[in-house]
Protein backbone atom coordinates (compact mmCIF):
# COMPACT_ATOMS: atom_id res chain seq x y z
CA UNK A 1 0.00 0.00 0.00
CA UNK A 2 2.88 2.33 0.82
CA UNK A 3 4.43 1.58 -2.54
CA UNK A 4 1.17 2.42 -4.32
CA UNK A 5 1.00 5.75 -2.52
CA UNK A 6 4.59 6.56 -3.53
CA UNK A 7 3.85 5.65 -7.16
CA UNK A 8 0.74 7.82 -7.16
CA UNK A 9 2.68 10.73 -5.69
CA UNK A 10 5.38 10.35 -8.33
CA UNK A 11 2.81 10.31 -11.14
CA UNK A 12 1.08 13.40 -9.72
CA UNK A 13 4.38 15.28 -9.49
CA UNK A 14 5.27 14.34 -13.07
CA UNK A 15 1.90 15.55 -14.33
CA UNK A 16 2.24 18.85 -12.47
CA UNK A 17 5.72 19.36 -13.90
CA UNK A 18 4.58 18.53 -17.42
CA UNK A 19 1.62 20.90 -17.18
CA UNK A 20 3.54 23.76 -15.58
CA UNK A 21 3.95 26.88 -17.80
CA UNK A 22 7.76 26.75 -17.60
CA UNK A 23 7.85 23.24 -19.01
CA UNK A 24 5.05 23.70 -21.53
CA UNK A 25 6.43 26.88 -23.08
CA UNK A 26 9.63 27.09 -25.11
CA UNK A 27 11.53 30.36 -25.30
CA UNK A 28 10.79 32.29 -28.51
CA UNK A 29 13.47 32.33 -31.17
CA UNK A 30 15.49 35.54 -31.33
CA UNK A 31 15.32 37.49 -34.57
CA UNK A 32 18.52 37.93 -36.56
CA UNK A 33 19.59 39.49 -39.84
CA UNK A 34 21.91 38.42 -42.64
CA UNK A 35 23.12 40.24 -45.76
CA UNK A 36 24.89 39.08 -48.89
CA UNK A 37 26.74 40.78 -51.73
CA UNK A 38 26.68 39.48 -55.29
CA UNK A 39 30.41 40.23 -55.49
CA UNK A 40 33.14 40.96 -52.99
CA UNK A 41 35.03 43.33 -55.31
CA UNK A 42 34.14 46.19 -57.68
CA UNK A 43 36.55 47.62 -60.25
CA UNK A 44 36.19 51.24 -61.33
CA UNK A 45 37.90 53.29 -64.04
CA UNK A 46 38.74 56.97 -64.40
CA UNK A 47 35.41 57.51 -66.17
CA UNK A 48 33.36 56.13 -63.27
CA UNK A 49 30.37 58.45 -62.74
CA UNK A 50 28.75 56.74 -59.77
CA UNK A 51 26.41 53.78 -59.47
CA UNK A 52 23.85 52.10 -57.26
CA UNK A 53 24.88 49.02 -55.31
CA UNK A 54 22.15 46.49 -54.48
CA UNK A 55 22.44 44.46 -51.29
CA UNK A 56 20.09 41.59 -50.50
CA UNK A 57 19.34 40.32 -47.02
CA UNK A 58 16.98 38.28 -44.93
CA UNK A 59 15.49 38.17 -41.45
CA UNK A 60 15.91 34.98 -39.48
CA UNK A 61 13.10 33.84 -37.13
CA UNK A 62 10.87 36.88 -37.80
CA UNK A 63 7.63 37.20 -35.89
CA UNK A 64 4.82 36.89 -38.50
CA UNK A 65 2.56 39.27 -36.57
CA UNK A 66 5.27 41.93 -36.30
CA UNK A 67 6.04 41.52 -40.00
CA UNK A 68 2.38 41.95 -40.99
CA UNK A 69 2.13 45.06 -38.82
CA UNK A 70 5.25 46.53 -40.48
CA UNK A 71 7.13 46.95 -37.20
CA UNK A 72 10.44 45.64 -38.54
CA UNK A 73 12.85 48.25 -39.91
CA UNK A 74 16.23 47.78 -41.57
CA UNK A 75 19.03 50.30 -42.00
CA UNK A 76 21.87 49.40 -44.38
CA UNK A 77 25.16 51.28 -44.42
CA UNK A 78 28.10 51.13 -46.80
CA UNK A 79 31.02 52.57 -44.86
CA UNK A 80 34.33 53.47 -46.49
CA UNK A 81 37.78 52.81 -45.04
CA UNK A 82 38.70 55.02 -42.05
CA UNK A 83 41.39 57.64 -42.57
CA UNK A 84 42.64 60.75 -40.76
CA UNK A 85 41.12 64.01 -42.01
CA UNK A 86 42.31 67.58 -41.49
CA UNK A 87 39.66 70.32 -41.51
CA UNK A 88 40.88 73.88 -41.98
CA UNK A 89 39.09 77.16 -41.46
CA UNK A 90 39.89 80.04 -43.79
CA UNK A 91 39.58 83.68 -42.79
CA UNK A 92 40.16 86.87 -44.72
CA UNK A 93 43.22 88.78 -43.50
CA UNK A 94 44.20 92.02 -45.28
CA UNK A 95 42.13 90.98 -48.29
CA UNK A 96 43.74 87.52 -48.57
CA UNK A 97 42.12 84.22 -47.60
CA UNK A 98 44.49 82.18 -45.44
CA UNK A 99 44.21 79.10 -43.20
CA UNK A 100 44.15 80.18 -39.56
CA UNK A 101 42.83 77.18 -37.61
CA UNK A 102 42.63 73.46 -38.24
CA UNK A 103 41.39 70.31 -36.55
CA UNK A 104 42.53 66.74 -37.23
CA UNK A 105 40.13 63.81 -36.83
CA UNK A 106 41.20 60.18 -36.57
CA UNK A 107 39.58 57.23 -38.35
CA UNK A 108 36.89 59.12 -40.24
CA UNK A 109 35.05 57.00 -42.86
CA UNK A 110 35.96 58.49 -46.23
CA UNK A 111 32.50 57.60 -47.52
CA UNK A 112 29.20 56.73 -45.84
CA UNK A 113 26.06 55.77 -47.74
CA UNK A 114 22.83 54.91 -45.89
CA UNK A 115 19.60 53.24 -47.04
CA UNK A 116 16.56 52.95 -44.76
CA UNK A 117 13.05 51.56 -44.80
CA UNK A 118 11.70 54.86 -43.40
CA UNK A 119 13.08 58.22 -42.25
CA UNK A 120 15.47 57.74 -39.34
CA UNK A 121 13.30 59.81 -36.99
CA UNK A 122 10.41 57.37 -37.59
CA UNK A 123 12.44 54.24 -36.79
CA UNK A 124 14.06 54.86 -33.39
CA UNK A 125 14.96 57.54 -30.87
CA UNK A 126 17.92 59.83 -31.74
CA UNK A 127 19.81 58.62 -28.65
CA UNK A 128 19.83 55.09 -30.07
CA UNK A 129 21.58 56.30 -33.24
CA UNK A 130 24.15 58.11 -31.12
CA UNK A 131 24.87 54.91 -29.21
CA UNK A 132 25.27 52.93 -32.43
CA UNK A 133 27.10 55.75 -34.25
CA UNK A 134 24.57 55.21 -37.01
CA UNK A 135 23.80 57.80 -39.69
CA UNK A 136 25.89 60.64 -41.17
CA UNK A 137 24.82 63.05 -38.44
CA UNK A 138 25.57 60.57 -35.65
CA UNK A 139 29.00 59.32 -36.64
CA UNK A 140 31.49 59.78 -33.84
CA UNK A 141 34.47 61.70 -35.20
CA UNK A 142 37.31 61.55 -32.72
CA UNK A 143 39.63 64.56 -32.72
CA UNK A 144 43.32 63.71 -32.68
CA UNK A 145 43.91 66.28 -29.93
CA UNK A 146 41.07 66.92 -27.50
CA UNK A 147 42.52 70.08 -25.97
CA UNK A 148 40.21 72.39 -27.93
CA UNK A 149 36.90 73.48 -26.48
CA UNK A 150 33.82 71.32 -27.19
CA UNK A 151 32.28 74.21 -29.13
CA UNK A 152 35.31 74.40 -31.44
CA UNK A 153 35.37 70.64 -31.99
CA UNK A 154 31.64 70.64 -32.74
CA UNK A 155 32.10 73.47 -35.25
CA UNK A 156 34.81 71.61 -37.15
CA UNK A 157 32.84 68.34 -36.96
CA UNK A 158 29.78 70.00 -38.50
CA UNK A 159 31.96 71.52 -41.24
CA UNK A 160 33.44 68.09 -42.01
CA UNK A 161 30.00 66.47 -42.28
CA UNK A 162 28.78 69.31 -44.48
CA UNK A 163 31.77 68.97 -46.78
CA UNK A 164 31.36 65.20 -47.09
CA UNK A 165 27.66 65.61 -47.89
CA UNK A 166 28.32 68.33 -50.47
CA UNK A 167 30.79 66.11 -52.34
CA UNK A 168 28.37 63.18 -52.34
CA UNK A 169 30.56 60.95 -50.17
CA UNK A 170 27.96 61.01 -47.37
CA UNK A 171 24.43 60.27 -48.57
CA UNK A 172 21.10 58.96 -47.30
CA UNK A 173 18.48 57.09 -49.32
CA UNK A 174 15.15 57.07 -47.45
CA UNK A 175 13.05 54.18 -48.72
CA UNK A 176 16.15 52.54 -50.20
CA UNK A 177 15.39 49.36 -48.21
CA UNK A 178 12.32 47.47 -49.38
CA UNK A 179 10.88 44.21 -48.07
CA UNK A 180 10.27 41.69 -50.84
CA UNK A 181 8.49 39.33 -48.42
CA UNK A 182 8.11 38.94 -44.67
CA UNK A 183 11.76 37.92 -44.39
CA UNK A 184 13.59 39.03 -47.56
CA UNK A 185 14.63 42.62 -48.29
CA UNK A 186 16.62 44.58 -50.83
CA UNK A 187 18.73 47.68 -50.15
CA UNK A 188 20.10 50.20 -52.63
CA UNK A 189 23.06 52.35 -51.59
CA UNK A 190 24.76 55.00 -53.68
CA UNK A 191 28.38 54.79 -54.84
CA UNK A 192 29.65 58.35 -55.36
CA UNK A 193 31.71 59.16 -58.49
CA UNK A 194 34.67 60.03 -56.26
CA UNK A 195 34.35 56.99 -54.01
CA UNK A 196 37.79 56.00 -52.69
CA UNK A 197 39.41 52.64 -53.29
CA UNK A 198 39.95 50.28 -50.41
CA UNK A 199 37.98 47.91 -48.21
CA UNK A 200 34.42 49.07 -47.59
CA UNK A 201 32.09 47.56 -45.01
CA UNK A 202 28.41 46.88 -45.60
CA UNK A 203 26.41 46.79 -42.35
CA UNK A 204 22.73 46.01 -41.78
CA UNK A 205 20.89 46.99 -38.58
CA UNK A 206 17.59 45.36 -37.61
CA UNK A 207 15.06 47.28 -35.51
CA UNK A 208 11.84 45.96 -34.01
CA UNK A 209 9.25 48.47 -32.84
CA UNK A 210 11.97 51.09 -32.45
CA UNK A 211 14.36 48.81 -30.54
CA UNK A 212 17.71 47.68 -31.93
CA UNK A 213 17.84 43.88 -32.32
CA UNK A 214 20.83 42.71 -34.35
CA UNK A 215 23.57 43.70 -36.78
CA UNK A 216 25.22 41.89 -39.69
CA UNK A 217 28.13 42.92 -41.91
CA UNK A 218 30.05 42.01 -45.06
CA UNK A 219 33.13 43.43 -46.78
CA UNK A 220 33.43 44.94 -50.25
CA UNK A 221 36.68 45.76 -52.01
CA UNK A 222 36.66 48.72 -54.41
CA UNK A 223 39.70 49.02 -56.65
CA UNK A 224 40.81 50.80 -59.78
CA UNK A 225 41.20 48.91 -63.05
CA UNK A 226 43.11 49.34 -66.28
CA UNK A 227 45.87 51.92 -66.75
CA UNK A 228 44.79 53.86 -63.65
CA UNK A 229 45.29 50.75 -61.50
CA UNK A 230 48.82 50.29 -62.88
CA UNK A 231 49.76 53.87 -62.01
CA UNK A 232 48.14 53.55 -58.58
CA UNK A 233 50.07 50.35 -57.83
CA UNK A 234 53.40 51.74 -58.98
CA UNK A 235 52.90 54.95 -56.96
CA UNK A 236 52.30 52.92 -53.79
CA UNK A 237 54.78 50.08 -54.29
CA UNK A 238 57.64 52.21 -55.65
CA UNK A 239 56.87 55.63 -54.22
CA UNK A 240 60.45 56.96 -54.36
CA UNK A 241 61.04 55.95 -57.97
CA UNK A 242 57.59 57.23 -58.91
CA UNK A 243 58.41 60.60 -57.33
CA UNK A 244 61.74 60.83 -59.17
CA UNK A 245 60.03 59.94 -62.46
CA UNK A 246 57.25 62.52 -61.90
CA UNK A 247 59.76 65.31 -61.14
CA UNK A 248 61.93 64.34 -64.11
CA UNK A 249 58.91 64.28 -66.43
CA UNK A 250 57.84 67.72 -65.21
CA UNK A 251 61.34 69.13 -65.80
CA UNK A 252 61.50 67.56 -69.27
CA UNK A 253 58.07 68.93 -70.18
CA UNK A 254 59.07 72.40 -69.04
CA UNK A 255 62.33 72.26 -71.01
CA UNK A 256 60.56 71.10 -74.17
CA UNK A 257 57.94 73.80 -73.76
CA UNK A 258 60.65 76.43 -73.48
CA UNK A 259 62.28 75.23 -76.71
CA UNK A 260 59.00 75.03 -78.64
CA UNK A 261 57.71 78.44 -77.57
CA UNK A 262 61.05 80.24 -77.47
CA UNK A 263 61.05 83.55 -79.27
CA UNK A 264 64.17 84.22 -81.35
Amino acid sequence: MAGLRAFAATVSFSLLFALSPAAAQTPPAVESIQIGLSTDAISITAGFSGADLTIFGSLENPDPLVSRQGRYDVIVVLEGPPRPVVVRRKDRVLGVWINLESETFDNVPVSYSVATTRPLQDIAEPTKYKQLSLGPQNLYMKPAVETDSPATIEEFTAALRERKTATGLYSENVGGVQFLSQSLFRATVRLAPNIPVGTHKARAFLFKSGMFVKESSAQLEIRKSGFEQSIFRVAHDYSFLYGVFAVSLAMLTGWLGRIVFRKD
